[in-house]
């Protein structure tokens, strides 16, 4: 990492962006701030080591420890944890952020590992949405009031749509193939929950101190917006169209529903997200209610799916040129390329066919990936520093 911060100096003073004495004050600040990263890995290897051989001591003796002290153990070391984050919550963030994350990411470990363990325990099962969203009501405040790492953020998400997903699965009979499970307006109800974590974020922005946890929530949250949208537009908005009773028949009321949901999400993000990258992250969702609505039509329709996808990531990267967002531009023109080319196997089923197709699509990523270069080159703003 040295090396390429040398390298990076001297090419930057030999191409003129700096001078000599500036690259020397930066030399000098990282000389000051640098992390001795080799101690901290063998700090974390003889951390794990003990850790692992704690583990295997328990796993040894597993079965002659009873099934109520090991309950009793796991729920002392989740209250020690909930604890400790009380009393030196503060004091441990002024020390160091991360050692704060760190105490919240084991209290959510243990907290999740403890349904697991009371279902060993007793011998029990249960659906899995059922202790992730025991978990989101237990624990999930605390995550969401002290937490400020991506890692806390994507915990968080992915707990409400795992347990979304979860319920709106859990119907299918793998045995006879028959659904029994929530009606489709039960699903779409559930799985449209996780995306008002945009406009939660974008509320959680408002309280002081809030902002990085609001920022990462309302990201997750419209990430998980684009994601429904985009396999709906390929057509995986349900199970199939129920004609042989097999299957819950998702029609315009369950899509009415989770657009609705986008554009109350888009809505608040924009009122109270007003930075240009608000702006965006509101169109991106209001696009994506659209692209909703339109997938029930686009069933069945190859043509018309593409091009509802195409339309989705397209959105995507203009919303990125007017946000800033860089990396998210190249993602939504790497999207565009990839359906593409699965859009000229589609058309065509056999070899020559496919070949034709290929280089059709080939034409046309290039074309596209010409016309993303020229664009970001004269249109893309600089990165907000707030985002």
């Amino acid at each position: 990492m040295a090396a390429m911060n040398e390298r990076k100096l001297k090419a930057w003073v030999d191409g003129g962006v700096i001078d000599a004495e500036a690259a020397a004050r930066i030399r000098t600040w990282e000389a000051a701030h640098a992390r001795p990263l080799a101690l901290w890995a063998v700090i974390g290897i003889g951390a794990l080591a003990i850790g692992l051989g704690i583990v295997l001591v328990v796993a040894a003796n597993w079965d002659d420890i009873p099934a109520m002290v090991r309950l009793g153990i796991h729920l002392a070391l989740v209250a020690a944890a909930l604890g400790l984050a009380w009393w030196q919550g503060d004091r441990l963030r002024d020390r160091n952020p991360w050692i704060e994350e760190g105490l919240l990411f084991v209290i959510g470990a243990l907290g999740l590992s403890f349904f697991a363990h009371l279902g060993q325990a007793y011998q029990t099962t249960s659906p899995l949405w059922q202790p992730l969203l025991t978990w989101l009501a237990l624990l999930g405040p605390l995550l969401l009031l002290r937490g400020q790492s991506w890692l806390t953020a994507l915990a968080l998400m992915l707990a409400m749509g795992g347990a979304a997903i979860s319920y709106a699965s859990g119907g299918y009979d793998t045995l006879d193939g028959r659904w029994s499970g929530p009606s489709p307006d039960e699903v779409a109800i559930v799985t449209s929950l996780p995306l008002l974590a945009a406009g939660l974020g974008a509320l959680l922005r408002l309280s002081p101190g809030r902002e990085v946890m609001g920022l990462r929530i309302e990201q997750l949250g419209m990430i998980y917006a684009v994601g429904m949208a985009s396999l709906m537009a390929i057509g995986i908005y349900g199970w199939g169209s129920g004609s042989d009773g097999g299957d819950p028949d998702y029609g315009a009321g369950p899509l009415g529903l989770r657009a609705a949901v986008l554009l109350a999400g888009a809505a608040i993000v924009f009122l109270v997200h007003r930075a240009a990258s608000g702006k965006a992250a509101a169109a991106v969702l209001a696009g994506a209610a659209a692209i909703v609505l339109l997938s029930g039509p686009a069933e069945g329709q190859t043509a018309f799916a593409a091009i509802l996808f195409i339309a989705l990531w397209a959105g995507v990267a203009a919303a990125s040129i007017h946000g800033g967002w860089r990396a998210t531009f190249q993602v939504a023109v790497a999207m565009v390329a990839l359906r593409l080319i699965v859009l000229s196997f589609e058309f065509d089923d056999d070899l020559l066919g496919s070949g034709l197709g290929l280089i059709a699509s080939g034409v046309m990523i290039l074309g596209v990936a010409w016309a993303a270069v020229v664009i970001a080159r004269r249109y893309a703003p600089p990165r907000e520093a707030s985002a």
